[in-house]
């Protein structure tokens, strides 16, 4: 039975994790619309484009996820003011949607390095430097990957509704589940990323002084941003570590402690928050678009001023 203490303490929980979320749909959603906005209304360099589309699934995604986050949130707020009950089939839907949000997210990271390491390592492969290719490989990786997750959730009965948490989810006692949850969702877009990462860099140092300067600086620029993306996926699974601590003591004392679902979901609220603020800073291409939008809307009322000035002196010159 949990006791009133923890029952605030979830509320605290869910109603910081709900503000963070909050933040990071908005934010998200306001860096989509420029970047769509960038695509189709300023020029854009050709070998930017690809980047700017990478970066934007990855905000669409994570509005997706902090969407689904939200309506979570939501329900375990009012679950713990009202004793509300929200167990329901479109609840155990949303909760293996949210899962595959969650995962696509991660996979945006792998499209972004996979891209860099074709720029980089195989750049006479120009199939592979396609746009199109680009825009539809999340269609793509959605189709192949969310069979193959639903079809080892579903038979483990992996997602299910949390009385104490008025939402649904993976059941973190359901062991088998969620390993297979963590493996296809952390674990493999993660080891792809490493291993993106290392061969590129391998490939940089082999070459040495036999680039071009221009081909050089291009690839140290790569290579500095892979990094940057690295590290941060790498802080996104070091926050999973406090959930994965009590599923483990759960697994030694049998003991599952009342808000091990809330614990572990709040890390991620922070990540998704974080990340919709530090790719900004992270990817240059995404941070010239923001910067310089901000540089139009103050340039164009001045444009505007000295052409009228410029009219009115051409009247008075009639005149």
């Amino acid at each position: 039975m949990i006791n009133d203490q923890t029952k605030a303490n979830g509320f605290i929980l869910s109603s910081i994790s709900l503000g963070f979320n909050t933040f990071a749909c908005l934010i998200s959603c306001i860096i989509f619309l420029i970047i769509i906005y960038h695509l189709y209304y300023n020029h854009v360099k050709r070998e930017d484009k690809i980047t700017v589309v990478l970066c934007g699934h990855i905000y669409l995604t994570i509005v997706m996820y902090s969407s689904m986050s939200i309506s979570m949130n939501i329900r375990s707020i009012l679950g713990d003011l009202y004793n509300q009950s929200f167990d329901s089939s479109w609840c155990i839907f949303s909760g293996y949607l949210a899962i595959i949000f969650l995962g696509m997210s991660y996979m945006t990271f792998v499209n972004q390095a996979f891209y860099r390491l074709i720029r980089i390592v195989y750049s006479q492969n120009r199939w592979f430097q396609s746009l199109k290719l680009y825009i539809i490989l999340p269609v793509i990786e959605i189709i192949i990957v969310t069979p193959i997750l639903l079809c080892v959730l579903i038979p483990l009965n992996g997602v299910i509704y949390s009385p104490n948490d008025h939402f649904c989810n993976i059941s973190y006692t359901n062991i088998p589940g969620i390993l297979s949850a963590a493996a296809i969702i952390y674990i493999g877009p993660f080891c792809c990323l490493l291993f993106i990462y290392i061969h590129i860099t391998r490939f940089i140092h082999e070459q040495g002084n036999t680039q071009t300067l221009i081909i050089k600086h291009r690839q140290s620029r790569d290579l500095l941003i892979i990094r940057r993306i690295l590290i941060i996926v790498s802080l996104l699974l070091i926050l999973g570590i406090p959930a994965m601590t009590l599923v483990f003591m759960f697994i030694i004392t049998g003991e599952e402690y009342p808000l091990l679902v809330r614990i572990s979901y709040f890390p991620v609220s922070v990540s998704q928050m974080g990340l919709s603020v530090a790719l900004l800073f992270s990817i240059p291409q995404l941070k010239n678009i923001v910067l310089n939008l901000g540089i139009i809307k103050t340039v164009t009322p001045v444009n505007q001023v000295v052409r009228g000035t410029v009219h009115m002196r051409t009247i008075a010159g009639t005149q």
